[in-house]
Parts: structure tokens; sequence; C-alpha cells
């Protein structure tokens, strides 16, 4: 029969008084449940009936936050083999154990080594074994079991938000809905009442209220009115344990705002408003302002303004500024002081935007009473019409009046008049005007032809303040008369074979009238007098302003007559009749059969080769551009040769040549000495250069003169008179060098061609003084005189 042990496990409540057990309807994994299990309650013990020894475990509760001075006890473990000898091991694994949970592993007492916070960690899974000391082996198989953390109401409510912002329409109705707040409970809300939160309000009554279990929040008064009050701050507390004394509690802060809403009329502060206009005033000029206050704001408070009725209503507008929301009350035509000086208008101010719920608050408008009083100011003359239009004929008198203007001070006062022209729309002085009366006549005489319309400009000017002027174009249209006779519409140059036919076409012609006629123009042609019986030619006249030009004869010949000119009469049928001689110059040339025109010219038979009129001309351009080039040429050439040796278009007094003379150094004591080409009578003549005059001149400074050198001096002298003449010569402020190379050798020319043209014979034994360079040039001349003389 086998042998059943038990493992009992015993807790401890975690408090001061008697540790409880409660049952768990679970097993360790591994192990059947089929079995019974031993509720164990205070001291009490029951059997437990199961077909495999295994260990007894229970679920056991643990409160949090404890905070006495030892370690918690949490319970014991035993198993039924454990016989008191010390031979059974026990050992604690999972979580938290060995850190957080600590297990005697000789009597299995389990004890919690920390404070235990629910919020962080309720449940805590461990695994229990006992072993056998001296082998190591386990008595009992592994087995888990729960820890659970009581909680306690250590956790105060927290409000999701640390402030809630919103917003609600003024004038709502009690129990409008506002905004919820919620706040969680970090405690077990299984558990008892530690996380069962409740709503109260601290600050904000009697305008508004909320619910204890929801969190909201709702309107309590009536017509709360945002022009009165907008801005609204509530207090929320939330606590904890149902709101009982002794819980927990936070709090949150609520700005409510209540928004506008159109339940104010706009309303004008006077009745009354009086504005002064001047009558000058231009149209859309703004006269005054008025403004109409509304409480309301944004949208509701948007004004239109109207003029509903007064003796002005045609006269002035209104407008609405949409920044200020104030009329503006401008003009819409040009006053007159004279006419009326005082106008009075009803204006009215409505709202654009109305809430129907508050219309029986009364009507959303209001009206004013604007007066508006017209100053008078002095006013320029006024003209009868805004332009004359004038008619005059070209063949009127000088100083014949052609029209009058008229105009007139528009003030009071009626100040006199008068009248003058604008020189600068006649320049000429065509007219004039009478200064007094306005009566415009003509100054000088006039011509259709040449100006069809004359433009001017009358101005009217007050006697007492000529400042006050107008203007007023008048314009001028010159009437025709006939006064110009038909004259040829083109030169005409015509042609007649010499072998034409009699009464063949040579030409037609036509007329122009610089005259304007109605009713158009009707020309007549006809042969002057004196060559209509002895001409060779006849003319028709075709009766539609054209005439033709025929032949009389038969052949003509250009050697007897080679040019005609044939007079023309043209007349018009104007009143008075006009009329004019035109001639037509009618060549004689040599055709072919056909007509086609060959030569008009009688020399070309005598000089068929003979080079035409224009050949001619263009030979002699040819020769003339020829000449020309040649003589530029030489002048140009001519020029060269006296050229300046610096030559600029800009100022060349600050130039500098240089003449690449580096000289021998400071140790050349054999150079040259400069101070020879000074010459110092050079500095008292005061001769200026011709080339260039300088702005200022400056005395040179007198230097020590050098050794008297009377060749260099002249020469010097001599190249600097001709420099001062040149007009060629280097700029004044340049230097220049004359190549000075002396008087000659004290041993003359040594050319041996000179020496042949010598008359008589020459002694060379002054070669033997110069040294041994010249012994031997001694030596030879010497013995060339030896032998002449034996």
């Amino acid at each position: 029969m086998r042998t059943y042990h038990c493992f009992w496990l015993l807790f401890w409540a975690g408090q001061p008084h008697q540790s409880f057990l409660t049952p768990l309807s679970k097993r360790t994994s591994g192990f059947p449940e089929k079995e019974k299990v031993l509720v164990l309650s205070g001291n009490s013990r029951r059997d437990l009936h199961r077909s495999k020894r295994s260990w007894m475990w229970n679920q056991f509760f643990l409160l949090e936050e404890y905070t006495g001075t030892d370690y918690q006890y949490v319970g014991k473990l035993h198993s039924d083999q454990d016989k008191g000898d010390g031979s059974l091991k026990y050992i604690l694994s999972g979580d938290g154990a060995g850190d957080l949970f600590i297990i005697n592993e000789n009597t299995g007492d389990i004890q919690a080594t920390k404070r235990l916070d629910r919020e962080e960690k309720p449940v805590y899974i461990l695994r229990a074994q006992a072993i056998n000391r001296r082998t190591g082996r386990p008595v009992e198989p592994e087995s888990e079991f729960i820890i659970k953390i009581h909680d306690i109401n250590d956790n105060e409510p927290m409000f999701t938000k640390d402030v809630y912002n919103a917003s609600i329409p003024e004038m709502s109705d009690v129990g409008t809905f506002v905004v919820q707040v919620t706040a969680t409970d970090a405690d077990d809300p299984t558990y008892g009442n530690s996380a069962k939160v409740v709503y109260s309000i601290l600050q904000g009554q009697p305008y508004f209220s909320v619910e204890s279990e929801t969190g909201i929040i709702k309107t309590a008064l009536l017509n709360m009115d945002r022009e009165n009050r907008e801005q609204y701050q509530v207090v929320i507390q939330a606590k904890d344990m149902g709101g009982q004394m002794g819980g927990l509690s936070g709090t949150t802060t609520v700005n409510i705002t209540l928004t506008d809403v159109n339940d104010n009329p706009p309303r004008f502060p006077q009745s009354t408003y009086q504005f002064r206009a001047p009558e000058s005033m231009p149209p859309d000029s703004p006269v005054g302002r008025i403004k109409a206050n509304d409480a309301d704001v944004d949208e509701n408070a948007e004004i239109e303004y109207s003029i509903t009725e007064g003796d002005g209503y045609d006269m002035f507008g209104i407008t609405t500024d949409k920044d200020t929301q104030e009329g503006i009350i401008t003009v819409k035509k040009a006053l007159d002081f004279e006419n009326k000086n005082l106008y009075i208008l009803k204006v009215e101010a409505t709202n654009t935007h109305v809430d129907p719920r508050f219309l029986y608050l009364g009507p959303f408008k209001d009206s004013a009473t604007v007066r508006i009083q017209v100053e008078d100011v002095d006013e320029p003359p006024v003209f009868s019409r805004p332009a004359y239009i004038m008619e005059v004929k070209e063949d009127v008198p000088i100083n014949s009046v052609i029209g009058t203007v008229t105009a007139q001070d528009p003030d009071a006062a009626k100040n006199p008049v008068k009248y003058s022209v604008d020189r600068h729309t006649d320049m000429d002085r065509v007219f004039n005007i009478n200064s007094g009366n306005g009566s415009i006549f003509t100054s000088k005489p006039l011509d259709r032809e040449a100006l069809l319309w004359h433009n001017i400009t009358v101005i009217a000017a007050e006697i007492n303040n000529p400042k006050q002027s107008s203007r007023v174009p008048v314009f001028i249209k010159v009437l025709d008369v006939n006064d110009n006779a038909p004259e040829f519409a083109m030169f005409y140059e015509t042609f007649v074979c010499e072998n034409a036919r009699a009464e063949q076409l040579i030409q037609t012609l036509s007329a122009v009238d610089k005259d304007d006629s109605y009713s158009g123009h009707q020309f007549s042609f006809s042969l002057a007098p004196e060559a209509a019986s002895s001409s060779n030619f006849t003319l028709q006249d075709n009766r539609d302003n054209t005439a033709g030009i025929f032949t009389r004869k038969t052949r003509y010949n250009r050697h007897e007559m080679s040019t005609y000119f044939l007079p023309v009469v043209i007349s018009d049928n104007d009143y008075p009749i006009q009329s004019s001689t035109e001639t037509v110059t009618i060549r004689v040339c040599a055709c072919d059969h056909r007509g086609k025109l060959l030569s008009c010219n009688a020399e070309a038979l005598i000089h068929p080769t003979g080079l035409s009129t224009g050949a001619l001309i263009a030979i002699l351009l040819c020769i003339i551009i020829l000449l020309v080039t040649v003589v530029l040429f030489a002048a140009l050439r001519r020029q060269r040769k006296k050229e300046p040796l610096i030559i600029s278009k800009e100022d060349i007094r600050d130039n500098i040549v240089s003449y690449n003379d580096e000289g021998g150094g400071e140790e050349d004591t054999q150079a040259f000495d400069i101070g020879t080409l000074r010459n110092p009578e050079a500095i008292d003549d005061n001769k200026l250069r011709r080339d260039i005059v300088p702005e200022t001149l400056f005395m040179p400074r007198r230097t020590a003169t050098a050794r008297d050198n009377t060749d260099v001096r002249d020469f010097i002298t001599q190249r600097l008179k001709e420099n001062d003449i040149d007009p060629a010569a280097p700029p004044y402020d340049s230097l220049a060098t004359y190549a000075y190379e002396g008087n000659g050798s004290v041993a003359e020319s040594l050319s041996s061609l000179e020496s042949v043209t010598t008359d008589g014979d020459q002694d060379y034994d002054y070669l033997s003084d110069w040294g041994p360079r010249f012994k031997k040039l001694a030596d030879m001349y010497g013995a060339m005189d030896s032998d002449k003389d034996s």
C-alpha cells in the first residue's frame, strides 16, 4: 500500500492579525486536476484526497505599501515529508524570488523585503520546491503559486488635462452642454471604492454645473450675456472613495468663453450730424463720417448704411468702411452754393446678419439726420458752352467779327470778366478777341487751302481776381471761296513721232483745283487764242474734266522743229470763274513703224557714236575725285615730315622721352658732362615755345656751370633757337638731343681722297708725337716722303 505525503502551504496575510488562506481551483502544470482541494480556514484543516502525492498550494493576498520596520511576513511552505530534522531544503523561484521575496530554506517561511506597489505590479507568480539536502533531489514536484497585492487608496484622481478650454454661444438655454472633463484613478477599480470617482464644482456657480458621475459641465443660468461678461473660470474636483470622507481628490480648471450672437441692434450715439462742404468739392469726395455703435463683434457687428430720404438724396451717397464700420458720406454731383446751400438727409444703419431668435429685442437698425451746409467759394468764370464752333469765309477782310464767346462769374458777387486768346494756340496771331464782350475777329488774311481749321483757346478771368480763370476751346472752320484757278494735275511733256498720222491722239490732259466744290469740279479746256489757228495740234475737251491733244497734220520733221510748246487754257465753272494757261511740251522723236520711240535728239543722227551728257558728267566727276585724292595724299606726306616727336589728342606736356643713355654709373668719371648742354643764356631768355604754352611757367633752378666750351655752347644755342621757332618741335617739358659731333679733329681729315687734292706736300712728322699707335703710320708716310725726295 502506497504512502501518501502532504505538502502544506501556510499563508500569512501580512497583517498583525490571523492569516487566512483561500482555495485556488487550479493545479500546477504537470499534475492531474482530478483531486480535492484542502480548504484551510484559520487553523482548521481538511484532508485532500488525490491519486498522486503533490504540492498543495493556494492563492493569497498581501497588502501594498507596508510601512513596518521588519520584513513583511507572507506565509509558510511545509511538506508532510519534513520530519523537522533539517533534512529538507525549501527553494523559492519566480517573480521577485531572492530579491523581493525571500524564504527560510529550513522552515519554509516567506517574507517580503520591500514595500509593494500594486500600481506597478499587482500579481507575482512564484514556484516552490522542497529538496533533500543530502542527495539534492526534490522530494516534491515543483509547483506554482500566486501572490496577489491587495490595493489601498494611495492614488488621487488625475484629470486628462490640466486646463480645459471651451466656448458656448451667449444667451444659451439652461442645461446647454459645455464640455466633459475626465479624471482617472490608478487604484484597483475592482477592489473597494478606491478608484470610484465623483465630480463636483468648486468654482463657477451659479453659472455652470457638473454631473457627479460623468463630469459633463452644463449651463446653469439663463441669458448669460457676452457683452456683460465674456470669460468664466470653472474649477472642477474629482474625489475617489465615492466622494466619502477620507478619499483623495484632484482638481482641474475649465476656461469657458461666451461667443457672440447678434443680440444687439446698431445705435447712433446722436440723432443729428452736421457737416460742411465747399461748393468746389469734386464728385466722389468724402464729406464726413458717421458711425452707429454695435455691442456685438465680427460679422454680428457689420453695418450697412443707406440714405433713405432727404432733399439731397441724388446729390450725396454713403458707403461703409469695412475696417471701421463707419458710414462715409460722399458727393455725387457738383455742388452750387448759389443754387442750394443746405441739404438734409436721413441715414439708416442696418445689421447685415440678423439672428431671428432675437428679433423680439427690437428692429436691428437705427436712423439719424445729417445736415450738410454748402460753403461758398470764389469760382472761376463759367462759359455758356463747353466748346464753340465758328465758320468764316477765307476772303473776309481783316478785323471782321466771326463770333462771340460768353462767360459769367457764378458767384453771387458777379464779378466782371475779361477775355483773352491763349497765344500758345495762336502763334501767328491770326485772331484776336475783344476783352470786354468776347467777340472774336480776324487780324490776318485767311487761306483755306493753307489751313482749314484753326483751333484756339479763349481765357476768361475775373477782373478783380485774375487767378480765377477758365478756358474754352474755339474751333474755327475756314469756308472756301473760288480764289484758285485750275491747273494741270502734273507736268505734261509728251512726244510725237515723225511718221505720225493726222488726228492721232498723243496725250490726255487732266486738271485739279485747290478750291473746294460742293457740287464737284467741272473744268473746260481750250487752246490759247494765239495758238488756236496756227498750231500743228488740236485740243478736244472730253467734258469729263479731261482733254485730248491730237495731231493736225501728217509727218513731222525734228530737224525743222524739234519741240512744240502748246498753251492750254483751263477754266472752272464756279463764281467767280477762274482760269489759267498751262503749257504742254511736245517733242518730235524718231519712232519705228509700230510707233515705238527711238530717239528725240537731232544730234544723235549727226554723231551717232558720241557720248551722252550724263556720261560726260560722270567722267568729269571721276577726274575731279582723282585730283582731290592726289592733293590730299601730297598734303599728308608733307605733314608727316613736320610731325612732332609725340602725337596725342591729350595733353602731352607731362610725357617723357627716353633716350636710353645708361651711362657708366657713379664711378664713370669719363662720361659726357650733361652740364655742357645747359645754356645759361636760355634761362634769361623769356621766349616761350610756340607749340604749347604751359599753364604755369616755373623758372628752372640754376646749377653750377660746367667748364666753358664755346663750340658746345654755340651749337646748343643754335639748336634751341631752331626749336623755339619750329611748330613741330617736341613738347615744352621734354628732352631733346642734338647729336653734337664737335668741330672736327685737330688732325683734320685723314681721308686719302682729300690728300690727293692737296696742292703742297704734307708733313706727317707730327704723327710720331701721337704715340705708339700712330708710329707705324708715321713711318709709312715718312718713308713715302723720303722716296719722293730721292
